[in-house]
């Protein structure tokens, strides 16, 4: 894995950290500028927020990146 995809994902992984998301589920992967979200992602406990916005959200953050080419988004919402 080219060291541009490494620090990209811990880039990624630091913007999913500050969303109000249980993402202990959710995997992320960079190839090549192409991230790849799979996994689970479910509401926090105590938040008010919708966990398929936040990921909409993060989707959009994540385009908006340079060095992102595109984003495949196969995560699955639990409520």
């Amino acid at each position: 894995m080219p060291l541009e995809d490494i620090a990209m994902r811990r880039e990624l992984m630091h913007e999913v950290a500050k969303r109000p998301i249980d993402y202990s589920l959710l995997d992320i992967h960079v190839v090549h500028g192409v991230v790849y979200l799979r996994g689970i992602v479910r509401k926090l406990r105590g938040y008010d927020a919708d966990p398929e916005q936040e990921v909409e959200t993060l989707c959009r953050i994540f385009r908006q990146k340079p060095g992102i080419r595109q984003v495949v988004n196969e995560v699955t919402i639990r409520h």
